[in-house]
């Protein structure tokens, strides 16, 4: 159901290789509906897509939880970390002047950001609220400007998965926020560099997790 996809090494096969993987058009799809996938992953988007599957989203977060020496803490995995490293990335990019700060490569970074606010409230209100698929295309279509195909695509995810969805906008929100605690704490010491190598260096753990060994205080129960 996903579009692309990073497919690391599991916790038991941390030697193999790393595929970045993205699906071609299918074959039944009718001009009109390849033309709507094609908007949306038009080649500023394929960008953040890129950011968010490879470098320095997915494929570098994994490349690294796979070196911490703890197979518990790998096989515990947190995906909510792990999205919202990715999505914490692409925003990260983009702050940081992505493709030379093209203002059309900030207005995607942005459109990704309010599509991972649209699947939490898809996921919430596809699996608690009993919402129709009419009112799911028109929050995605309409309210967060998704092209058809996108919104049709991410339905039909949204009745196969529960609660994955979600970690997007979760996980980037506690991404954010820990970066703001540690940037107050570590001060003048505070570098992106830095920071980024150390939140990685600790496997996939819950944010929470991550933020009390920057910060250098008590694991939470």
């Amino acid at each position: 159901v996903s579009v692309a996809y990073c497919d690391s090494p599991g916790a038991l096969e941390v030697g193999q290789q790393t595929y970045y993987a993205v699906a071609p058009l299918p074959t039944d799809w009718t001009d009109e509906q390849c033309n709507s996938f094609l908007r949306e992953y038009n080649i500023r988007s394929i960008h953040n897509l890129t950011v968010h599957e490879a470098m320095p989203g997915h494929f570098v977060q994994l490349a690294m939880s796979n070196r911490y020496p703890s197979k518990l803490r790998a096989v515990l995995a947190s995906g909510t970390f792990i999205e919202g490293w990715a999505c914490y990335t692409e925003q990260m990019c983009s702050d940081e002047g992505l493709l030379d700060s093209d203002p059309l490569m900030r207005l995607v970074t942005l459109k990704w950001n309010l599509r991972g606010i649209a699947n939490a409230i898809l996921d919430q209100n596809v699996h608690v609220n009993g919402m129709t698929r009419e009112q799911a295309m028109h929050l995605m279509t309409h309210d967060t400007f998704q092209e058809e195909r996108e919104a049709a695509g991410k339905w039909i995810r949204a009745q196969v998965t529960s609660a994955q969805l979600s970690t997007y906008f979760v996980g980037v929100e506690e991404h954010f926020d820990m970066r703001e605690k540690v940037q107050e704490k570590w001060g003048s010491d505070f570098t992106l560099k830095k920071y980024h190598d150390t939140v990685v260096s600790f496997g996939s753990p819950p944010a929470r997790f991550v933020q009390a060994l920057l910060l250098e205080e008590d694991i939470p129960e």
